[in-house]
Parts: structure tokens; sequence; C-alpha cells
């Protein structure tokens, strides 16, 4: 039976933030995890999918047990990335709207390390950091953690793989006498690693029944082309949601790049995303894709662990993911709060046999989709093409007698005749 938040122990101004957000019945790992760190002391190592509130699991407890005469950090919060942080900072910002005794600091790159050295130096309870600014920071002792009781490794798979190097020295320069909570979506060797050398005996393990509710709402599938035919079936696939908003998952930057350049070719509505923009740059694009001028994201897989949008129809895999836990977080994207969603991978031949360790690993089932025919293929180009021809801006440094000739030419034609005309001079010259 579902419990309602303002049931486990929540203070009445944070209760009226959440109130206010519309926020009130608990998910599964909230109301697990939120009476533990409100009333134990031990840490807490907390398995669950993205979609599932973690971030209030942690954040409301957190925010309410700020010692506000101490002016010291006392909670740290470490994600992989910096959209996540973002995320999570807007959120606790949130839920502390009522709160406004208790400080919260956002520690990411894109900002002068001069100025955030200048926010350190203001009374700071909570701190969300990207493992990398935070070591920055630390190497110009402008971060005083002696007093640190928490510590919350967010996302803690994604981040121990990619930023092993960052996060190992954090921990062992840490208080050896905090809290630990961490929280992840999978389980992989090395992280037991981390929970065995640097997290208590004594830690208290949440397995969270709404593991797969961001994926009960998901259907897999995946579709089998040549090489030469990749684009063209995800150009079909793209047209056969309309209306719908999508992420577009590539393993490197330079394909996503080159993807996001062959949809802005055929003014396809849609943003790059990957690690080597400014941050100034991933800001205005994930605020597009937020406020919808953007309908389609194509990213690699680092960056994207950030977003947080319940409107996404579908995820694509344009590349098969190389772990198991990245098709995970790839596919959560998706299907959130409930929604329905779609996670399409697009394979080649010799990939498929692949499709079989993923279904084991996650407990999924992947139907196979017969790949769009040639005919429907070209149709769906020509609509592209269209589309294309619709969004074209007209060129005002075109002569105006050339424009009066080619008029002339056409003066004649009905609307419907020059439509028939141009596209069957379409499709000699695409056939």
């Amino acid at each position: 039976m579902s419990k309602l938040l303002s049931e486990l122990g929540i203070n009445p101004q944070i209760q009226q933030a959440l109130n206010e957000l519309k926020i009130t019945v608990a998910t599964d790992i909230q109301a697990q995890v939120i009476p533990i760190i409100l009333n134990e002391n031990q840490d807490v190592v907390a398995l669950a999918k993205t979609g599932t509130g973690k971030t209030a699991a942690f954040g409301l407890p957190l925010i309410q047990s700020v010692e506000v005469e101490n002016e010291s950090i006392q909670t740290l919060v470490l994600s992989p990335t910096r959209e996540l942080s973002q995320q999570i900072f807007n959120n606790l910002v949130a839920y502390a709207k009522h709160s406004p005794e208790v400080k919260i600091t956002l520690l990411t790159g894109g900002t002068a390390l001069k100025t955030q050295i200048e926010e350190l130096k203001s009374p700071t309870h909570i701190v969300v950091a990207t493992p990398g600014r935070f070591l920055d920071l630390a190497e110009k002792n402008a971060l005083d953690v002696k007093s640190l009781k928490n510590l919350v490794l967010d996302e803690a798979d994604e981040m121990f793989q990619a930023l092993k190097d960052d996060l190992l020295p954090i921990l062992k320069a840490l208080p050896k006498k905090r809290r630990t909570l961490l929280f992840s979506a999978t389980m992989p060797g090395g992280l037991k690693d981390i929970v065995h050398n640097y997290m208590s005996k004594s830690a208290i393990s949440v397995d969270s029944d709404m593991v797969t509710v961001g994926h009960k709402g998901i259907d897999h599938q995946y579709t089998v082309v040549e090489p030469i035919e990749k684009l063209d079936v995800l150009l079909h696939f793209l047209g056969t949601q309309q209306g719908g908003r999508g992420i577009i998952f590539c393993k490197t930057k330079a394909a996503v790049n080159k993807l996001a350049k062959n949809l802005a070719i055929r003014k396809i509505s849609s943003g790059a995303l990957h690690g080597s923009l400014t941050q100034g740059i991933r800001d205005r694009i994930m605020e597009q894709f937020r406020e919808g001028h953007i309908d389609i994201l194509v990213a690699t897989d680092l960056v994207a662990r950030g977003i947080d949008i319940k409107e996404l129809a579908f995820i694509v895999n344009y590349h098969l993911p190389d772990t198991y836990e990245a098709y995970v977080h790839r596919s959560g994207r998706t299907g959130r709060a409930g929604a329905k969603g779609l996670s399409m991978t697009i394979l080649q031949k010799e990939e498929v046999a692949e499709i079989a360790g993923f279904e084991k690993e996650l407990g999924i089932e992947f139907k196979a989709i017969q790949k769009a025919n040639s005919e429907a293929i070209e149709e769906n180009n020509t609509l592209v093409w269209a589309k294309k021809v619709f969004k074209t801006k007209p060129n005002r440094q075109m002569p105006e007698e050339l424009k009066d000739q080619v008029k002339t030419i056409f003066k004649h034609l009905t609307k419907e005749e020059l439509i028939e005309k141009v596209l069957a001079n379409y499709w000699k010259e695409n056939s």
C-alpha cells in the first residue's frame, strides 16, 4: 500500500514545499530510505533505477537533518555529470524553499573556480558536486569537510566506471566518521569493492521494489540493418514518432556530431550533447530540449545521465552500448513517472547475438521488428525532403531578374501540377 510522504517524518517546512510541488505519495525507495536516514546512522546501499525518486529519498531527510547553527559543510552529494548535479541541486533548492536557513551550493565545471571559492566563504551546509570540480577546489584548500557527516554517491555505478581516478582520492580524503549513502541502478564488481573498502560492514541494503517500475512500461525493440541503411532506417523510425520527443544515443562524440549534422541537414529539430562542448552550449541545448524547442537530442551516455524529462516517448540506441548498465540508464530516460516508453535499438547482423545477454542479465525481453522496406524508406525520405523544403528560408541574395524568369516558366502551372512535377523530379533524381 502506498505511503504519503507526510507519514515518513518530514517536517512541516519541507512538507509545505512538497505540497506546492504536488508531491504527496512516496515512491518505494523513498518509503524505505527516508526513515532510515532520519532515524538511523548506518551507511545505506540502495539499488534503484532512474525515475524512482532517489533525489527526494536522500534529499528530503538530509535537508531536515541540517544543523543550521553549524556553518560547515555537513553533506556532500557527488554525481557523475554537470547536468545531473544541476538537476539534483535544483530539486534540493525546491525542497528547501521554506527552509531558507539551509544553504545549498552547486560545484561543477562551467563556473569559474574563483567564483566558487568566494561562494564557499559563506555558510554552506550541503554541497552538490562533480568529482573533478570537488578535487579542483580541495587542492586550493577552498573546501572544509572536517565536519562532514553525510556523503551521497548518486549514480554510483556510472561514477565509478567513468570517474574512478577522481572518486577514489575523494573517498580516501573525507573524514572516516561519516555516513555514506550509495545509490545505484546496478552493482558491478568494481562498485562492490567500493562498498567493501569504504563503507561500514553494517550498511543497510535497500533493494527497491520499484527497481523495474521505470522499465515495466518500456517496450524494448530492435531492428537489424545493413550499415549503409542505418541512417535511412533511423529517419523512417523518427517519421513514425510524429509529435514524440526522444534521445538518440551514440558511442562517441564524433558519431554524435556526424548524426546531428545529418539530422540538421534534413531540418529535423535536434541538438547534439557531448562532453567536449562548453558548459554554456550544453546548458543552452538542454534548456531548448526541456522547453520543447528541440524534439530530438543526440547524445553520448555520460552527459545524458542528468536528463530527467517526463515526456520522452522513446530512446534510440544508434549504437549498442558496451555494458548492460549503460543500457539500463539509456532506456531509463523514457517511460518515466508511470508513462509508456519505447527503447529502439538499431543493430547490424553481427550484433544480434548480444541481445540474449542483455535479456538474461537485465530480465527484459526484446521484440524483433522488421526493418522498413525500401519503398517505405523512399516514401519517408520524400516526406523528409518536403519538410526540409518547407522549412528552407527564401534566398534574399538571388537576383530578382532570375526569380522572375523562373516564375515565368512555372506561371501556367497550377499548385497541384507544380507539386506533381517537383515530386516526379525528386523521385527521378533519387531513385
